[in-house]
């Protein structure tokens, strides 16, 4: 854990200096205008977003894992983010003139309901396969997506669209990153009904019985999983697969009890998307490849390399 959080902060000093526009500690030292603004404009920010981003998308991730007791259900897979840009698309339709907290309360409105939806279709399957349960998410996730394209090539806003479904943090900078702050105390929410989500994870019957509101903690855990979800997708766009792979690998060495991974489940995460992002803007430097592109294609593959060793060790 101590190696991790020193890791993160070595690259995340790292990720100030990095960039197209050459900037140094020196200049920084020496009050140089123009690199102080870039600092605080652009690469603070950016950091910023990375940590904050990377963090609570992840633990979304975890807490719908333990909610619907599959290691396979995240917010991409349960079409928690496909909902979300149907929400931004019809306020932006609707509401147009609005300003963004009142685009992300229609968005969050959104991702709550095809969330909640998707969990009653869950309890309702009797085929209860690990793989089986998020292709339907996966399915209702393609049904959503493709009539928000549809209602967006009709109302001329498929530029919105394709802002949304991938992921860029070359744009965040000062004034356009502060809503993922509405992300932190959803964080600490978390972890404070991380013992709760715990047994929720059990089964509804199982945590009844040990006198636990059931439905309420399952609701509360949806609302933050949306929240999230949707500033994410308003703001940064998709990181795929980050919701699914860390949680996965976080549990594989610390087991499943949330109140003991949610923090290294939430540092791993960060630490991810800033390696990823890192990689994005040097491998064809001085140009920079979007941040969903980068976790998308590390992501499916240390997730198909998670499958293929578990596969092993139960052979």
């Amino acid at each position: 854990m101590k190696k991790w959080v020193l890791l993160l902060f070595g690259l995340s000093l790292l990720s100030l200096f990095v960039g197209v526009h050459d900037l140094s500690p020196r200049e920084l030292w020496e009050r140089d205008r123009d690199a102080w603004e870039i600092f605080l404009i652009s690469r603070l920010p950016r950091l910023v977003s990375i940590i904050i981003a990377g963090a609570s998308v992840s633990i979304c991730g975890l807490i719908m894992q333990q909610l619907s007791q599959n290691k396979f259900v995240s917010p991409t897979t349960a079409g928690t983010m496909d909902w979300a840009r149907l929400g931004l698309l019809v306020s932006m339709i609707l509401f147009a003139s609005a300003a963004p907290i009142v685009k992300a309360a229609v968005a969050v409105l959104f991702a709550f309901v095809g969330t909640l939806l998707f969990m009653t279709v869950l309890d309702r399957v009797k085929y209860k396969d690990s793989v089986f349960i998020p292709l339907v998410g996966l399915m209702f996730g393609n049904i959503v997506g493709s009539v928000t394209t549809f209602l967006a090539y009709k109302y001329d806003l498929i530029q919105s669209l394709s802002a949304w479904l991938q992921g860029d943090f070359s744009v965040m900078m000062q004034g356009r990153y502060e809503m993922l702050y509405i992300s932190v105390p959803l964080m600490v929410v978390a972890y404070a009904y991380a013992n709760r989500f715990t047994i929720a994870g059990m089964g509804e019957e199982m945590a009844t019985n040990l006198g636990l509101r059931y439905r309420s903690i399952v609701y509360t855990g949806l609302i933050i999983v949306a929240i999230i979800s949707s500033i994410e997708v308003l703001t940064v766009g998709s990181l795929p697969f980050l919701g699914l792979i860390i949680p996965n690998i976080v549990s594989m060495y610390y087991g499943d009890h949330l109140r003991k991974v949610l923090p290294v489940t939430a540092l791993a995460g960060a630490l991810f998307v800033l390696v990823c992002d890192l990689l994005g803007r040097i491998v064809i430097y001085p140009y920079e490849i979007p941040i969903g592109l980068t976790v998308g294609v590390i992501g499916s593959g240390i997730f198909l390399y998670l499958l293929i060793r578990r596969t092993k060790q139960y052979v």
